[in-house]
């Protein structure tokens, strides 16, 4: 009996193709689900104050659904480079130096020298592009974003998270600088935003304070 060895061939290589498409196939799938991180780019900013001028340069958001899958949860890696060119009164005690170097506060914060605050203020249903007031002191007593922080947030709610503090001792120019810091919201329903928030505190005979606010970008 004759055997149509052309016809076996061609029926090999096609089982091949088959196979191989089948590969490619679960290998654009796997990509496709990297893929669903989003990568935001965020505007640099500027601000000059009494004493102090912020630049915010570099920042960006990787953000990804939560594995709980719920539509209630958010991941968010936030990266971006920071820095304060200050004027600082060397030596000034804070809440202890008066206008004329006797006891007072002189409107000063509770911290005793002038400080710089980098962080973030993330809010479920709430719009965070009109968002102007002054956020020091809730800034330093908010959650650290160093490593991994999951916060718990329902529509309406605000939370403000702290990257960074440096004490200013000296005039000159102070740095944060982080990266892939990450934070989960979790019990959101609602949209969700993020904010970055940088404050200059200077302490002294004079007080004054300097706020730089980011981007606003949504979470999902």
């Amino acid at each position: 009996m004759r055997v149509n060895r052309d016809a076996g061939v061609a029926w090999v290589r096609r089982a091949a193709g088959v196979a191989l498409a089948a590969t490619a196939a679960v290998g654009l799938g796997a990509a496709g689900a990297a893929n669903a991180d989003t990568f935001v780019p965020l505007t640099d900013g500027h601000t000059d104050g009494a004493g102090a001028v912020i630049d915010s340069r570099g920042e960006h958001a990787l953000i990804s659904p939560s594995l709980a899958g719920n539509g209630a949860g958010r991941n968010v890696w936030v990266s971006g480079d920071v820095s304060a060119d200050v004027d600082t009164p060397d030596g000034a005690a804070g809440p202890w130096n008066g206008a004329a170097g006797g006891t007072g506060t002189n409107n000063s914060s509770t911290h005793g020298t002038s400080e710089l605050t980098v962080g973030y203020v993330v809010g479920c249903q709430v719009s965070l592009g009109s968002l102007s007031t002054s956020m020091s002191a809730a800034l330093s007593s908010a959650p650290s974003l160093a490593g991994s922080l999951s916060l718990p947030l329902k529509p309406g709610e605000i939370t403000w998270v702290t990257i960074d503090q440096k004490d200013l001792p000296h005039t000159g120019t102070y740095h944060v600088d982080y990266q892939d810091s990450q934070l989960s919201v979790e019990g959101c329903a609602g949209y969700a935003q993020a904010r970055q928030v940088v404050v200059v505190e200077i302490i002294g005979d004079d007080y004054s304070k300097t706020t730089l606010y980011g981007q606003p970008f949504s979470l999902g």
